[in-house]
């Protein structure tokens, strides 16, 4: 294993240290529980957001928390849940006397310990909400979930809810919003290469350098089959036709077109699927109004790339070009 770290045991912490030193003015860092949150939170009279999940994804969650997007994140170890005192101290620092929203990826250990925490709050007098995204169209069930995963909706969910609290709306009409993503929103991933954790050393799965794996999860869950290596257009066309193929999308629908980066991928083949994913698009006589191409979701140092298609209407464009200002995403402010 060739890592840029030092102790694997310390890497989250000492990613959250950097993460603290070098963006003090978007967020700051809880220890003991860790979580990240936005500098200025609470935010009287604003709906809070609180996200997370297993490290190993970044910039999902702590990437994205700060103005437009979350007001909070809480970090497990690497490919695994954050605990119910860090989701509730959490909570607790980002009330701002709206309520908060907590959005949930479809992994049993995450639903668990958000449903613990949400509990834990309300007791405390917090009006708490939960929306689970799971828009993973690769297959029914996998190694940490019951139903589909939750994927790459989930940063664009963060982002427009992020967007509608901003702009003053209310707990159940943040809520609106997310569901209209999670209903909205379909995904679909695959893998060149496994990904390495740090505390483990070796690689999570074996793949040869003639195959991938076609609907594989973000920790290296197995996905629909393992096959030959075939080219980038025809592994986009794998992609692409169970994702329109679900919704389903329709000729005139005006979509948001996510190609996302598992972590080893350089920029240069993302445009290459986005090329192709763009093509396929408008064969169905969808409209693709907006884009977002990079790295947002990754595993580790997989190399890969995940496909996300969003149904857009006004509402949702209109968010999702609200300002946002977050150590991972940024424009118009």
């Amino acid at each position: 294993m060739k890592k840029f770290i030092n102790d694997p045991e310390m890497v989250v912490k000492e990613e959250l240290e950097g993460v603290a030193l070098a963006h003090p003015d978007l967020v700051k860092v809880n220890f003991d529980p860790d979580f990240v949150y936005r500098a200025d939170a609470p935010v009287k009279g604003k709906v809070g957001l609180l996200s997370g999940g297993g490290s190993g994804h970044e910039p999902m969650h702590g990437g994205f928390v700060g103005y437009g997007m979350l007001d909070a994140a809480c970090p497990g170890a690497v490919f695994s849940s954050p605990t119910p005192d860090q989701m509730l101290e959490a909570t607790k620092m980002i009330d701002g006397g709206a309520g908060v929203l907590h959005i949930v990826k479809n992994y049993t250990g995450d639903i668990m310990n958000f449903e613990m925490a949400a509990d834990l709050a309300k007791a405390e007098g917090i009006n708490v909400e939960a929306v689970v995204i799971d828009d993973d169209v690769a297959v029914q069930d996998s190694l940490y979930t019951a139903g589909r995963r939750g994927v790459g909706s989930t940063v664009l969910a963060e982002k427009v809810c992020g967007a509608a609290a901003e702009l003053g709306r209310s707990l159940s009409e943040v809520v609106d919003v997310c569901i209209k993503v999670k209903g909205w929103g379909r995904s679909m991933g695959m893998a060149l290469t496994s990904c390495t954790v740090p505390h483990v050393g070796t690689p999570t799965f074996d793949l040869p350098e003639d195959e991938m794996e076609i609907g594989v999860g973000i920790h290296g869950e197995p996905g629909r089959k393992r096959m030959e290596l075939k080219p980038a257009d025809e592994i986009v066309e794998m992609l692409m036709e169970p994702i329109i193929s679900d919704l389903p999308y329709k000729a005139g629908d005006n979509v948001l077109l996510f190609v996302n980066g598992m972590g080893g991928t350089p920029p240069i083949e993302l445009y290459i699927a986005y090329r192709k994913a763009h093509q396929i698009c408008e064969q169905h006589g969808l409209n693709v109004v907006r884009n977002f191409i990079g790295p947002y979701i990754t595993s580790l140092d997989m190399a890969g790339v995940s496909i996300t298609l969003l149904k857009m209407d006004e509402d949702l464009l209109t968010l999702w070009d609200h300002p946002v200002l977050t150590p991972g995403l940024r424009w118009g402010k």
